[in-house]
């Protein structure tokens, strides 16, 4: 019987103003949230240093809890170009953090992770959290939405890669059992049997 393997996700919502992040670990039928937080970037004027505390706060995070892969919320498309280039800029510093760790990084639509989480791709991100909470069983501080954002792009992989694994094996129970390749010889043999000296 294979042994059931264990996976940490690290999930971020990356901002220039506030970066979510949330980890969870599962195991088979089990997963447990092990960190949720805010890095808040507000106080600091400098954009260049901004970044900087983006990628040092991923860095941290990976050599602390080990994560496997990195989920991240990518950005949607707004009307404003200078925020859709800050948010672009801040999702690029996180995810090469996590590639200076080696880890795999997937991308994820918002409407994809409240889909995920809620069944509802315009869900608030109050109803994304009051899901989270009863899905994963923790504790929550309602000021920080940001952190169950990041949270939920982690749970939104996790939910991705078991239907994707069902999938897949639904699909190998549907293919035909490949027949084992007889060889030219048994062929031969089989179809010139009086050729055969006993």
């Amino acid at each position: 019987m294979k042994a059931q393997q264990e996976r940490i996700i690290l999930g971020i919502d990356p901002g220039t103003t506030v970066m979510g992040y949330g980890i969870i670990k599962s195991l088979g039928k089990h997963t447990e949230v092990l960190t949720l937080g805010v890095l808040k970037l507000d106080k600091y004027a400098d954009y260049a240093l901004k970044l900087k505390k983006i990628f040092d706060r991923t860095v941290g995070l990976i050599d602390e809890y080990k994560p496997d892969e990195l989920a991240i919320e990518a950005p949607f498309f707004g009307k404003n170009v200078q925020s859709m280039l800050k948010l672009g800029r801040a999702q690029g510093v996180a995810i090469a953090a996590a590639m200076s760790r080696e880890l795999v990084v997937v991308e994820y639509a918002p409407k994809k992770i409240k889909q995920a989480i809620t069944g509802n791709g315009n869900a608030s991100k109050e109803q994304v959290a009051a899901m989270l909470q009863q899905q994963l069983n923790f504790e929550f501080d309602n000021q920080y939405f940001d952190a169950t954002d990041g949270l939920a792009a982690a749970f939104c992989h996790l939910v991705q890669n078991k239907l994707v694994q069902t999938e897949k094996n639904k699909i190998q129970k549907l293919l035909p059992t490949k027949k084992k390749k007889t060889s030219t010889w048994e062929v031969f043999v089989s179809n010139n049997p009086e050729k055969i000296k006993k």
